[in-house]
């Protein structure tokens, strides 16, 4: 019989975790250093020691912890996974509901900063809405996936079941990276029930399949050239993360899993590389608060989901997923400085209503500057219930 109940969620990490989580950055073996300690290689050894001593002598996590718990969070069980997500009301009767959707290597700590605003404008003239921030299924708080399958599309099914569950009949959707794919999906499978799907770091249906043609390429925007050469730097330079976890996810995990400097060094190399405007340049800090990035190294970490989050990965390349049916859902796209979508080929598979094109931001867009995403959602929605 299925356990549809939903219960009340208080996160309490054991002190022994804390105190393990110290003793093993204090214990870490490093690897010799690349020569010139140089980004091009990787995350470099003089950047990740320094971080990791501030990570184990400075960070806070209690007083991360109790910023989580200030926000309403609840489990329930679908499709017999455990499914952790936030929920926090806006007063206004005229409230949207509205579910934000993660990614990789993210977590609802991306979030943080876009609840307030969302639930309780300055100016009662935009629009508000009710937030449901669900953990991926086989990421952070949720806990690991323990059997195949898990998919983008699968996931989408479980969060149409999660919101029908919460009683909400009609509602919209925003999501960034495979929280964009899931939303996407959403908007498919349950047309009658998502009023529009906002997404940002859209990739898959949202660029070009295979090479673009010189006389294709110079009837682009300067935008849109910047962002297929964004794209195809990502694939000559920046895939390698993808490549390993969408065939070997196992093997890199146990890394990932027994040594968090491992863990930390795999985060943040993206979090430097996929911020905006720069990208790749600079410090991952410079765009994201040191702490808040930590948190979000966290909820890796002390769940131990780093095996799982890397499957999805391997599920989505080799499972039937990826529906090429074209949406019909009203949608909205964010694309910010590091973002590589493209109108032209979104349109194809898209029933795009609104598309945004920023010069700041990146990948973690809801982090980096949560105002202008924030106000994105807002034009997004409020067009479509003028």
């Amino acid at each position: 019989m299925t356990n549809t109940e939903i219960r009340r969620f208080h996160l309490d990490v054991p002190q022994a975790q804390i105190d393990d989580l110290h003793a093993r950055l204090a214990n870490t073996r490093w690897p010799e250093a690349a020569p010139g300690d140089d980004w091009r290689y990787g995350t470099t050894n003089g950047y990740l020691r320094e971080l990791a001593e501030y990570w184990r002598t400075s960070y806070d996590w209690r007083a991360a912890e109790a910023e989580l718990n200030t926000y309403p969070q609840y489990v329930t069980e679908i499709d017999g996974q455990n499914i952790h997500f936030l929920h926090v009301r806006s007063p206004r009767a005229d409230a949207t509901p509205l579910l934000l959707a993660h990614g990789w290597p993210g977590s609802i700590v991306e979030f943080f900063d876009t609840v307030g605003p969302l639930t309780e404008p300055e100016d009662e003239g935009e629009p508000a809405f009710h937030v449901v921030i669900p953990s991926l299924p086989g990421f952070g708080l949720s806990g690991p996936t323990r059997e195949a399958g898990w998919n983008s599309d699968r996931v989408a099914a479980a969060f149409v079941e999660l919101m029908g569950r919460l009683g909400y009949e009609r509602y919209g959707v925003q999501g960034g990276d495979w929280g964009a794919f899931v939303v996407v999906e959403m908007g498919k499978i349950a047309s009658d029930r998502v009023i529009g799907v906002h997404v940002n770091a859209a990739t898959y249906g949202f660029i070009p399949f295979g090479e673009v043609g010189d006389e294709e390429r110079a009837n682009l925007t300067d935008f849109e050239r910047a962002s297929l050469d964004r794209l195809a730097h990502y694939h000559a330079e920046g895939n390698g993360y993808f490549q390993i976890m969408a065939t070997r996810p196992q093997t890199v995990a146990f890394g990932l899993t027994d040594s968090p400097v491992g863990l930390l060094g795999w985060i943040v190399d993206k979090f430097r590389e996929w911020t905006g405007p720069r990208g790749g340049e600079g410090l991952p800090e410079d765009a994201v608060a040191r702490d808040r990035m930590l948190t979000n190294v966290m909820l890796y970490w002390l769940t131990n989901t780093a095996a799982s989050s890397a499957r999805m990965y391997y599920e989505g390349m080799h499972t039937e997923s990826w529906d090429f049916k074209p949406g019909v859902a009203p949608t909205g796209v964010a694309v910010f400085a590091q973002d590589v979508a493209v109108r032209r080929y979104a349109e194809g598979g898209n029933n795009i209503v609104r598309w945004t094109e920023f010069d700041r931001g990146g990948h973690f867009a809801a982090m980096e500057v949560p105002g202008l995403l924030v106000g994105d959602v807002r034009a997004f929605f409020a067009a479509l219930a003028a």
